[in-house]
């Protein structure tokens, strides 16, 4: 699981890297949009005991 988590972090890093090498404005908005979806994620499996589906 650990894996997963660590993967998905740097394709979503990578993601970010490409996008700010073309428009860093819209690489901060996208950043900010994923950090609140990381939030309402780690909320969520707070909510549920943490079991994460």
């Amino acid at each position: 699981m650990r894996i997963l988590l660590a993967l998905e972090v740097l394709c979503t890093a990578a993601l970010l890297l490409g996008v700010a090498l073309v428009n860093v404005p819209v690489a901060l908005v996208l950043g900010g949009a994923l950090g609140v979806l990381v939030c309402e994620r780690a909320s969520a499996a707070r909510q549920m005991g943490g079991k994460r589906k």
